[in-house]
């Protein structure tokens, strides 16, 4: 489970994604099987967690990785890249942006 606090010296990555409500639950279940089969078993994972919004438009997903480069390799296998396909075609667009946690309160 993720943790946020101001001393965390790993990677933090924030992904927002954007669907319609008819897609919204498929792109959930999409997201949750890549969790329990394949990102949380990926080295250099520490923890995640998936929202999503009342009007069901929008998913934020809050990860924490070591390293930078555990996040980076993750995305490269050819497993990812593949999941990454079936989630793009599930949602008007999605953006991971990386995040260095500055204050927490």
């Amino acid at each position: 489970m993720p943790t946020i606090a101001k001393d965390f010296s790993g990677q933090t990555v924030i992904t927002t994604f954007e669907m319609t409500p008819g897609t919204a639950q498929d792109l959930m279940d999409e997201l949750n099987e890549a969790y329990d089969k394949f990102i949380r078993h990926q080295p250099g994972f520490i923890g995640a967690g998936l929202h999503m919004n009342d009007a069901q438009t929008r998913i934020a997903n809050y990860s924490q990785w070591r390293d930078r480069k555990d996040f980076q390799a993750m995305l490269r296998t050819p497993e990812m890249r593949e999941r990454n396909r079936r989630i793009a075609e599930l949602c008007a667009r999605f953006e991971p942006v990386m995040y260095e946690v500055t204050e927490a309160f």
